[in-house]
């Protein structure tokens, strides 16, 4: 099967630099499409989807914080890559960034190549998140997305219920033993009673309406399917 060429939206209003660093991207393999101003930048997102958008912050009609906002809010974004690329270099200006949602906060002047590599480094750790994900049958439990889907249908689990499943899945037909169970999701310091698996079990085993989780009496639990 052939993988799917990551594709970057670049959001700049100059010229010189949107061209080089599309250049640049394009000779790596990645597909670029550009902006030059803030409307223009939440139009191109949701006309292309960008696997990855880099924000310059001080441009025309919205600013690169105005637009990842506004890009954060809407629910098909808020996994996508984000890399603000900057003159502002100062300490305040940086946290907001990231605090806004950024991955990534890069200051101008940089060199092509080192944009590279903070593109690729990115890249390399959303594969590595995605790679948790776990496919069995009709079940996929995404951990980056917090979502489990049947068939194409999303299920809504709470924390724990979700937690719970997921470490099951991991080791399918593996027995895991309360105690492992209650130390690995509720954690050593949190004291709770055994029959708050029982009820997180039974929950979990109402909402996704399967019998994937077999009880082993006097022992604990195992996922099957």
């Amino acid at each position: 099967m052939e993988l799917k060429t990551k594709s970057i939206l670049i959001a700049d209003d100059e010229p010189d630099i949107v061209e080089i660093i599309s250049y640049n991207l394009s000779a790596e393999g990645y597909e670029v499409y550009t902006a030059t101003n803030g409307n223009e930048a939440i139009e191109k997102a949701n006309q292309y989807i960008p696997d990855l958008i880099i924000l310059d912050i001080m441009m025309p009609k919205k600013t690169g914080l105005e637009v990842c906002t506004i890009l954060r809010n809407q629910s098909i974004f808020q996994n996508t890559l984000i890399i603000f690329l900057t003159a502002i270099s100062d300490e305040t200006t940086h946290i907001k960034g990231l605090e806004t949602g950024a991955d990534d906060y890069v200051s101008k002047p940089i060199s092509p190549k080192v944009l590279i590599s903070r593109v690729n480094a990115l890249f390399r750790r959303l594969n590595k998140e995605e790679d948790k994900c776990i496919r069995i049958n009709n079940l996929v439990i995404d951990p980056l997305k917090f979502i489990v889907v049947i068939d194409e249908t999303e299920i809504v689990l709470a924390k724990k219920e979700f937690e719970l499943l997921y470490l099951l899945a991991s080791d399918a037909g593996k027995v895991f033993l309360r105690n492992e169970i209650l130390s690995k999701v509720w954690g050593s310091d949190v004291i709770v009673g055994n029959r708050t698996i029982d009820v997180h079990i039974r929950k979990i085993r109402q909402k996704l309406n399967m019998d994937c989780i077999v009880t082993v009496k006097g022992v604990g639990y195992k996922f099957v399917l």
